[in-house]
């Protein structure tokens, strides 16, 4: 066992992004400026993300809210809107909430509770069990929502967004209907036009309105996935994974990511002669144990990755090791038998009780969280994320 430290993950500091800017150069250039300040030798398979944010600020990615409004009215023209499953999130979906009330003269907004697809709570789950209420079968008006258990607000903001989101549809000059329900096809007792705004349970979803005899269902996937007046579009994900820009308009997912990731890769090893690999991640995929939030609320983790980041880890479990085959050894004696453990270990672990306790998540999920984690959201400013020795393991020198 030669080198003493396992995985490293460095937020990197970078220049704000602007709309023009060359993000591969701007990337690269912080990665070297890093590695000779600290300094940092780099290594084949060391890993260097960026958020998604920086990519299309840089790729000018965004939509105006007359944008949305618009291509709101030629999806659904008059017709009375359902617009169910949104998540409760003042960045993420009243933007868009916005633009989707401006293009429309009436919504039936269908809340699903206790809480959203992310875990963002309108109430708790003994809450439910005290008032008798089955979340899966009892569709309940706003009234009668109101009536059973009060006007609940969100724990960290302190927002109700029943009235918040009712608030900002008539302002636009729409008409609102409130309902909360978790059946998706409960929204055909009030129109048969449907815009489902969940995210990872977005297709079935679709499947299940559609089946029930919705006349026009989109989601919020295909609301902006071509040019507005903006330029801005999304053709896999149209309006998941924005965020809010300005009180007229909203930043988009980036899209093109995997060319960019690949020049990133290539310049890289232009100037180093090492191969490293290169992601873009928004949101990480955890959950908050207090909160209760899934944090994940862009459609993916990683909208782009090199290829060397594809697949799962295939790690067998040191600890399943040291507890059975290898219990009644010692010291040195031990240290190698774990190493020829690793080193003879198949290729493909799947199944097997020596991985038991290991994580089963692809790789990029759990790299875009350990970044998400490094560079957090708020003002650190580091944007661009180098990670060390994630491939190592207990015998890697």
């Amino acid at each position: 066992m030669g080198r003493l430290v396992g995985t490293i993950s460095r937020g990197l500091r970078a220049p704000i992004i602007h709309q023009g800017d060359d993000i591969a150069e701007v990337v690269v250039d912080a990665v070297l400026a890093a590695a000779e300040s600290e300094p940092i030798t780099l290594r084949d398979r060391d890993i260097v993300a960026m958020t998604e944010s920086i990519v299309a600020r840089a790729q000018g990615n965004y939509a105006s809210i007359d944008d949305i409004a618009e291509d709101v009215r030629e999806k659904f023209g008059d017709n009375t809107i359902g617009v169910i499953f949104p998540i409760l999130s003042r960045n993420r979906f009243a933007i868009c909430l916005k633009g989707i009330a401006r293009g429309a003269k009436k919504i039936v907004l269908m809340l699903s509770y206790p809480s959203d697809e992310v875990g963002n709570h309108f109430i708790t789950e003994d809450e439910l069990d005290e008032k008798g209420v089955n979340p899966w079968s009892d569709v309940l008006t706003e009234a009668e929502f109101v009536k059973i258990f009060g006007n609940p607000v969100h724990e960290f903001t302190g927002v109700n967004y029943i009235e918040y989101y009712s608030e900002l549809i008539r302002e636009e000059g729409a008409e609102v209907e409130v309902v909360m329900a978790n059946n998706p096809t409960a929204i055909l007792k009030y129109t048969d036009c449907v815009l489902n705004c969940d995210i990872h349970s977005r297709f079935r979803t679709r499947r299940q309105l559609k089946r029930a005899g919705a006349r026009i269902v989109y989601g919020l996937d295909e609301i902006m996935t071509k040019p507005g007046k903006l330029g801005g579009c999304n053709e896999t994900y149209g309006l998941l994974g924005s965020n809010k820009a300005t009180e007229e308009t909203v930043k988009l997912f980036p899209k093109d990511c995997k060319a960019l990731v690949c020049r990133v890769q290539e310049m890289l090893y232009e100037k180093t002669g090492k191969k490293l690999e290169v992601m873009v991640y928004g949101d990480g995929a955890f959950k908050d144990p207090v909160g209760k939030i899934w944090e994940l609320a862009d459609p993916v983790v990683s909208p782009g990755y090199t290829d060397g980041l594809e697949g799962t880890p295939n790690e067998i479990k040191l600890k399943f090791l040291a507890d059975n085959q290898l219990a009644d050894l010692r010291g040195e004696e031990l240290q190698k038998a774990v190493a020829e453990a690793i080193k003879s270990k198949d290729a493909d672990l799947k199944g097997q009780m020596i991985t038991q306790g290991t994580t089963p998540r692809r790789l990029t999920d759990l790299i875009g969280s350990l970044c998400d984690l490094t560079s957090g959201s708020g003002d650190k400013g580091t944007p661009i994320i180098l990670i060390q020795g994630y491939f190592d393991n207990y015998v890697d020198e």
